[in-house]
This record gives structure tokens, sequence and C-alpha cells, in this order.
């Protein structure tokens, strides 16, 4: 089947190991920066121009959109989706775990465990969301941010309400969320793929930081999870409506707590401290959902 790869660069690893997985199962694929399409929104004859052509129906389109580019990128993906191409993970989807906020909503309306999390506007507001969350140390967070981007740790009230104050400044939208100190900077990052955690890694922050992302210097190991956690991370994937997920997850004393869900998780990490071939399962998936010639529309 011709599979399209929307990313901005495909000399990255997870590009790398998908176009290698498809083309090694017999598959067509290009790798496509969004940003070079333009769309003809059209009811009789939907298409998407690239580079000054059109371009042919695929039957499925893995979304590699980096978050600096989300409104565009998920434009592209939706025009794509009204010609019939299955999307592993939909336009939608996207944009619903890429806020922050409204996934946390989502998934706490679902009933799935997170940390505390305050959010509020007015300056005046800032002492009683420090107390809502249990107090200093907390974590506050870019609503925007990514890979550890614009995630503080606050160990006093004072530094708290500081960095809070500071973000409100620059009109930036922040969280404000308890620090799970039993965590000890681990967490855990289950790949979903379908409805099954298909590979797990522990991250631990380097020393001197919270923060796990590999991305901020963390490092990895493979970890075996409880079925506790891995009906959790299933369960938060699904709620956002996601094929394809990184689900990390903290240990707390009271249970697992999901702290995020990544709609457009990286694989080298993951695939580098397991071994397993997780872009070959995920061409495996697409597979089995975009059969030749599902979903395909032949005009409109």
């Amino acid at each position: 089947m011709k599979i399209a790869i929307l990313s901005r660069d495909g000399s990255l690893y997870s590009c790398k190991r998908l176009k290698e997985a498809a083309e090694s199962r017999g598959h067509e694929i290009d790798i496509i920066d969004p940003l070079s399409c333009y769309m003809n929104i059209n009811p009789a004859a939907p298409s998407v121009h690239y580079r000054g052509r059109q371009l042919d129906i695929y039957q499925a389109v893995i979304p590699r959109i980096g978050s600096a580019i989300t409104f565009y990128g998920t434009a592209v993906l939706r025009q794509f989706e009204m010609l019939g191409s299955f999307p592993l993970n939909e336009s939608v989807a996207i944009t619903r775990a890429r806020d922050k906020l409204r996934s946390m909503q989502i998934l706490a309306r679902e009933c799935i465990d997170l940390p505390i999390t305050g959010f509020a506007n007015a300056p005046d507001d800032t002492s009683d969301l420090i107390a809502l969350v249990g107090g200093a140390p907390l974590v506050v967070k870019l609503v925007e941010g990514t890979q550890g981007i614009g995630v503080v740790l606050a160990e006093t009230r004072q530094a708290a309400e500081s960095v809070i104050d500071a973000f409100r400044g620059l009109n930036a939208h922040i969280l404000v969320q308890e620090y799970i100190r039993e965590a000890q900077g681990r967490d855990i990052r289950c790949l979903v793929v379908g409805k099954k955690v298909v590979a797990a890694i522990e991250r631990q922050a380097k020393p001197g930081d919270f923060r796990s992302n590999l991305h901020r210097g963390g490092t990895a190991a493979k970890v075996n999870i409880t079925s506790q956690e891995k009906e959790i991370a299933v369960k938060a994937a699904m709620t956002l409506g996601l094929d394809v997920a990184g689900v990390d997850i903290l240990r707390a004393n009271r249970g697992p707590l999901v702290m995020e869900v990544n709609a457009s998780p990286g694989l080298e990490g993951i695939e580098t401290t397991t071994g397993l071939d997780i872009a070959g399962m995920m061409i495996d998936y697409i597979e089995q959902r975009a059969r030749p010639g599902f979903r395909l529309k032949s005009g409109g």
C-alpha cells in the first residue's frame, strides 16, 4: 500500500525506522513536510498539493507532527482524512492530546488517576492555587511545553509564588501540579499501539534534575510493569482517541498516576533500550486497519 509520513525532518530516527519497517513489508512510503503542503478544500474534489503537484491518494498516513506546527500539521492531516486515508492517530486526537489542560480534564472525567493539578488565571489566586495541590514542593508546567521544556520544580512556597507570577507576567498558560516525591525523578514510559502496551521503559532523571525526559539527559532501562499500569496506560490512550501513544506514568504511594500522554512518541529511546521493533508493530497495525481499498475514495 501507499503510506505517507508527515514530518518536517525525514532524517530523524523515528522517521527512518518507520520508512525501513514499511519498505521491508513491501509498502511504498513517502516522507512529506506538512508545511510544504497546501490544500484545495472543495467538497466535490478535495486535494492536497505538495511542492507544485497534486498528491496521489495514500491508503495510510503516519503523522509525526511536532508541537510547534500542531495547528497547520493537523489541518493537513484532516485533509488526508477527507480523502479517505487511514490516519495512525486522527487529527482530533492529536489536538486533544497536545493541550495538556484539555487532555487532563478528559482523563479526569474518565476517573483516570492523575497528580493533583491546579489551573487559574488571576494573580490573586496564587496562594490558594498552591494550597490546592498540597503546597510546596510543587511542579509548574507550561501548557504548551514539550520534552521537559517549561517544567519547573519549586521547592518552597516563595519559589512557587515567584515562578507562577513570572510565567503569568509573560501571559503564559500554566498548570500547577503536586510533586510526587516518592517517584524520585523516575517515570514509566508505556508505548501503546492499538489496545496493547507493546513496550515499557523506566526513565531516570540525571543527577540534580527531576525531569526524566531522555532529551534532557535522563537515562532509560527495561522495566516490568504491573497489570494495573498496563490497564491505565491503554485506557488513557483510548480515552484521548489515540492509536499510538507514549503514556508517562508516575509510581506514587497511592498507585500509578498518568503524568502525560504523548501523541507522537519518539522511538529511539524505547527501541534502543528494549531491542523491540516498535516501528514494525506500528506498520503491522496499519496493515490490520487500512487494508488495500479500505476507506479509499475515488473522487471527493
